[in-house]
């Protein structure tokens, strides 16, 4: 998985439920995939965000250590 933003992460839209019983029974098919995909998609937002938080505390670090190289190139 390529390296992204967390705002290349972008959020699924949460599944419409009717509040209708005879809605919900006659779209069933239909709302279960819809349901499925979110929780699908939901988990590669998830792992999107979880790469984001791993680089930016990498550049983090990155930036603290060079951070203490100026410090130490200004004493």
């Amino acid at each position: 998985m390529p390296i992204a933003a967390a705002a290349d992460c972008v959020p699924p839209e949460r599944p419409f439920l009717p509040q209708s019983r005879e809605d919900i029974r006659a779209y069933a098919d239909l709302l279960r995939s819809d349901f499925e995909d979110y929780i699908a998609d939901i988990q590669e937002y998830f792992r999107c965000l979880d790469a984001e938080r791993q680089r930016a505390f990498q550049e983090a670090r990155e930036v603290s250590e060079d951070y203490g190289k100026l410090i130490e190139l200004l004493d």
